[in-house]
């Protein structure tokens, strides 16, 4: 997949990182407004599919990002499992402030990751396939 012009790469290495701390806004103000872990996800992924649809993905280096990928994966399984186990281990604040809900927003921001994770990763290997049915 080639890239799109000059014009389209700067305004997107603009938009993108915008876009991308609106979707962490999202996630860590999910239990005080309107959102979450899976909008914010959703948000998140889709300024990563803005860069790719920008620059092509020829810019991909996915025998890199394995490594990556199989740490965090480990590290939510040990959150998860720390979670399901030690039940609500932070304790709850001052109702209305950011720090207030306990593990919620660390649910948020596990959901958040997760859901980024695999909408990038079904929109690459939709990608991925098309480009390999065009060849």
């Amino acid at each position: 997949m080639k890239g799109m012009s000059i014009i389209v790469k700067k305004v997107t290495q603009l938009v993108s990182g915008l876009v991308f701390l609106y979707g962490i806004y999202i996630i860590t103000h999910g239990h005080l407004t309107p959102g979450g872990g899976f909008a914010g996800g959703a948000v998140l992924a889709g300024s990563f599919i803005l860069l790719v649809l920008a620059f092509g993905s020829d810019l991909l280096k996915l025998k890199k990002r394995e490594k990556v990928s199989f740490l965090i994966f480990a590290i939510m399984l040990l959150f998860i499992g720390t979670h399901i186990f030690c039940k609500n281990y932070l304790p709850a604040g001052t109702a209305g402030n950011l720090i207030s809900a306990g593990v919620i927003p660390l649910d948020n921001i596990f959901t958040g990751i997760g859901v980024g994770a695999a909408l990038y990763t079904i929109f690459l290997a939709l990608a991925i396939f098309n480009e390999e049915g065009l060849k």
